[in-house]
């Protein structure tokens, strides 16, 4: 039996800690003379809840069983969009509970995709707050429990495995709280350093805070309508492209490597060869066809399709250039970026590069038995063996994404939206991207789409933020029966 009851006290420590990241944005409020009552209401709103929540229902006497764990990501991953958006919704600059809810999904599950139509509009506590959501979702909602909140200290394994993608197959620690620790301390580590790095590039303080949020988290929401196109410095992209290469990549290599000192083993990695070099060969190839197409001088050329390619194929979403003006080559590349993603056990969405390497194994060996019937052929990625079950629940998450992706484009079709932006859309989306093509590309917003489609796109967010399964299992009769 599922503990109703126990899993709302854990909910209830959610929200309290949800409340309480609601004080530096209202701090913010209170220096710059902007009006705090957003934030206010909101934290009071959220936190009392969290707390009515701990007084009233039971703690959990033993440790979660694997579908309670499953039913409360769901619900908490829910309920922060829920409450997440009070700020936005107690202000005048958001239009209703739909675009408020849309904008606070799009900050939690690191998408950016957002509503605003002219950003710098939007008061520094607000936007303080949009790029604070991007930083809390990147890690994640529920790591960041495991991690601080005691009660999911032990037996926190269903939790870990269903909200940070690749923990199945990897733990730094004995702990599921000490492993939780150590990804967040390096976590800080790094937008400290970017931080850092951007105020040296030039930035301004806030700025620079913002960026480093959204960077880390790979989320991409700016504090210019015009995106880093706007600070127009070849530093401050080099940077950003460093830090989202380095979120964009499995933070246990970070561990590896920082903490551990094992450079060799980081170097070694198939997942971390593949993920480069997808990212050198799609700017080389967009490179070329800008020059070649566009009229782009060689530099220029380099220097917009690198930050292109990072930001969308880490699902970070900023942007530098129009790229709705390239050419269809470089706009289909990117349509394809979207569904590759980052590596797992990262910040960035997508299915994973290890997994599309999986895909490739998988196809070459079919390929090898209609050639060889008899022959017996093991699918290995670097030194392990990946086992037929393990191929076999890939095979089905890409069945359920496309799945997904194709019963949203028809419902965001329903609504009127065209046939092109009801694909990118929905792309970009569910693997966490942002910016799309057609009328939601990277100089435009969401805004002008009906509410269904915002409703449809807030589910797409979360289902690609918890990789399908957690998300439709909890719909199946399966679940439920005892």
């Amino acid at each position: 039996m599922i503990r109703t009851g126990g899993l709302s006290y854990i909910l209830g420590q959610f929200l309290v800690v949800l409340g309480g990241s609601m004080l530096p944005p209202l701090a913010l409020c209170l220096v710059a003379g902007e009006a705090p009552a957003p934030f206010l209401l909101a934290g009071s709103v959220t936190a009392g809840l969290g707390a009515v929540l701990l007084v009233v229902c039971p703690r959990p006497a033993r440790d979660l069983s694997q579908r309670e764990g499953l039913l409360l990501v769901l619900v908490v991953w829910l309920s922060v969009g829920l409450f997440g958006c009070l700020p936005f919704l107690f202000s005048p600059d958001f239009a209703g509970f739909t675009d408020a809810f849309f904008e606070a999904t799009s900050g939690f599950t690191t998408t950016g995709a957002t509503i605003l139509a002219e950003v710098e509009r939007l008061p520094r506590g607000l936007q303080l707050w949009r790029c604070l959501t991007h930083w809390l979702g990147g890690m994640g909602i529920v790591l960041l429990g495991i991690a601080v909140l005691p009660l999911l200290g032990v037996g926190g394994m269903p939790l870990y495995r269903a909200e940070f993608s690749g923990a199945r197959s990897e733990k730094l620690k004995p702990r599921i709280t000490e492993t939780a620790l150590a990804l967040w301390k390096i976590y800080v580590a790094l937008t400290l350093l970017e931080l850092l790095a951007l105020r040296g590039a030039g930035m301004g303080w806030f700025d620079a805070l913002c960026h480093s949020f959204s960077t880390l988290g790979t989320g991409g929401f700016s504090t210019r309508t015009a995106s880093i196109e706007a600070f127009d410095s070849p530093l401050i992209e080099a940077i950003i492209v460093v830090f989202m290469f380095l979120a964009g990549a499995n933070f246990t290599l970070h561990y590896r490597l920082w903490v551990e000192r094992r450079a060799g083993r980081v170097l070694r990695d198939v997942e971390l060869r593949f993920y480069s070099l997808a990212i050198l060969a799609a700017t080389a190839v967009i490179s070329v066809s800008l020059v070649a197409l566009n009229g782009y001088e060689p530099l220029r050329a380099v220097r917009s399709a690198l930050f292109q390619v990072t930001s969308i194929l880490t699902t970070t979403g900023f942007a530098t250039d129009d790229f709705e003006a390239w050419r269809p080559l470089p706009q289909l590349m990117f349509l394809a970026m979207m569904f590759t993603g980052g590596c797992t056990g990262s910040t960035a969405g997508g299915l994973k590069a290890s997994r599309i390497l999986l895909l490739l194994k998988v196809v070459s060996r079919e390929f090898k038995r209609m050639v060889e019937r008899r022959g017996i052929f093991a699918i290995r990625l670097g030194d392990r063996v990946i086992p037929e079950e393990t191929i076999r629940s890939l095979l089905s998450l890409v069945y359920l994404a496309f799945l997904v992706n194709f019963a949203a484009c028809l419902l965001l079709a329903a609504s009127g939206v065209d046939v092109l932006t009801s694909i990118a859309a929905v792309a970009a989306s569910m693997f966490n991207v942002g910016p799309g093509l057609g009328s939601v590309g990277p100089t435009e917003n969401y805004a002008h789409l009906p509410a269904l489609a915002k409703w449809v796109l807030s589910f797409c967010m979360i289902a690609g933020r918890l990789e399908f399964y957690t998300v439709l299992v909890i719909v199946s009769p399966a679940f439920w029966r005892k």
